[in-house]
C-alpha cells in the first residue's frame, strides 16, 4: 500500500493554446480540461493507474467537487473536513510545451484540522509500505509540519518521501537527520537550496553532459541521513545517488508537451519500482521513464503503464 498526503490539494485547471502566450493580448483556447490536483494526488493517481494499491489523503469538505473527481477515477481517498472549497489552479500551456501555472495559497487550515489531518495520516499509514508526503503547505500549517510527520511516522516502519520545497523543505532538512526520509526529490533549485550550490551551475553542468557537481551535493544529504536523493534535472534526466553509489539517468527521446506532473510522476515511478524490490539503477530507469511519458503529455494528464519507454532510458553508474 502507498499512502500519500496532499496537504494544499487543487482542483487542476488547465487551458490549452494553439499559439504562444503573449501578455496583454485577448487569447483563445483550445481546449479546456479540470482535473483533481496536487503533488500527493497526482503520485496517488500514477500508482492506481498501475495498479498498485494505494490511498490518498487530503483535506475536503464531503461535497467539494475534488471528490467527485476522485471518485470518477476510482481513487480511494480519505479526508478530513475543509470549511473552505479547495484551491483552483490555472495552467497554461502552449504548442512547444512552455507551461506557465499560475496557483492559488488555498483556503487557511485551523490547528484543529491540522492535528486531524496529522492523525488520520498516521492512521492510514499503519500497514503503508511507503507513505509520500507532497506539495506546498497551506496557510495555517506550520513550516516544520513534515519533519513532525516524518518523526510520527516512524514507529511503523514504513518507508517515506518527502517532495516539496522552499520554507517547508528547509524546516525538514533542519532536523536531519533524526527527521531525514527514506527519499527526497528536489530539481536543482531545490537541491541548491538544501546545500548552498548554485541552482544554475548545477542544470548547467548537467545540460553539458557532467551531473558531478548535483551528485556532490546529493551526497551531502545522504551523509546527514536521507536514503536516497532523487535529483531531478529536466531534459538532462536525473541523478540517484544513496549509500551505496550514484547513477545518471538520460530520458527517452520526447516531445516535451507539458511539464506539469512530471516530478510527481518520477516520485511514483520511484516507489513503485522499490515496492517490486528493483535494483537502484533500476529504481531510476522507471522514474526518469514515469517522468518523461507525464512530460510528453498535454496539461495535466499523468502517464499509465502503457506510456511508459524504459527501454530507451539509459542509466550510468557514477564513481
Amino acid at each position: 500500500m502507498i499512502v500519500t498526503l496532499t496537504a494544499n490539494p487543487s482542483l487542476d485547471r488547465t487551458a490549452t493554446l494553439d499559439q504562444p502566450l503573449i501578455r496583454g493580448e485577448v487569447q483563445r483556447v483550445s481546449r479546456v480540461t479540470v482535473e483533481p490536483g496536487g503533488k500527493g494526488i497526482n503520485v496517488a493517481r500514477v500508482a492506481h493507474y498501475a495498479g498498485h494499491p494505494v490511498r490518498a489523503v487530503l483535506p475536503a469538505d464531503p461535497s467539494d467537487p475534488i471528490l467527485r473527481g476522485l471518485d470518477a477515477l476510482g481513487l480511494p481517498y480519505r479526508t478530513v473536513p475543509l470549511a473552505e472549497p479547495v484551491r483552483t489552479n490555472l495552467t497554461l500551456t502552449e504548442p512547444d510545451g512552455t507551461t506557465t501555472k499560475i496557483n492559488e495559497p488555498g483556503p487557511t487550515h485551523t490547528q484543529v484540522g491540522v492535528e486531524a489531518l496529522a492523525r488520520l495520516l498516521v492512521l492510514e499509514s499503519e500497514r503503508a509500505d511507503w507513505v509520500v508526503l507532497s506539495g506546498s503547505l497551506p496557510p495555517g500549517v506550520p513550516e516544520g509540519w513534515y519533519a513532525e510527520l516524518v518523526l510520527a511516522l516512524r514507529p511503523w516502519g514504513c518507508r517515506i518521501a518527502v517532495d516539496t520545497s522552499d520554507a517547508p523543505l528547509l524546516a525538514l532538512a533542519a532536523e536531519f537527520p533524526q527527521a531525514a526520509p527514506d527519499l527526497i526529490k528536489p530539481n536543482s533549485e531545490e537541491l541548491a537550496q538544501l546545500t548552498g550550490a548554485d541552482a544554475e551551475e548545477l542544470e548547467a553542468a548537467a545540460a553539458a553532459g557532467n551531473p558531478s557537481a548535483s551528485v556532490a551535493a546529493a551526497r551531502s544529504l545522504v551523509a546527514n541521513g536521507v536514503g536516497a536523493v532523487l535529483v531531478t534535472l529536466g531534459a538532462a534526466g536525473a541523478v540517484l545517488v544513496t549509500s551505496s553509489g550514484a547513477w545518471h539517468a538520460s530520458p527517452p527521446p520526447i516531445t516535451v508537451r507539458s511539464t506539469v506532473g512530471a516530478g510527481d510522476s518520477s516520485v511514483a515511478g520511484y516507489v513503485l519500482a522499490e515496492t517490486r524490490s528493483l535494483p537502484e539503477p533500476d529504481r531510476l530507469r522507471l522514474a526518469v521513464a514515469y517522468g518523461s511519458a507525464a512530460a510528453s503529455l498535454a496539461g495535466t494528464q499523468l502517464p499509465r503503464p502503457d506510456q511508459i519507454n524504459t527501454a530507451e532510458v539509459r542509466v550510468t553508474a557514477l564513481t
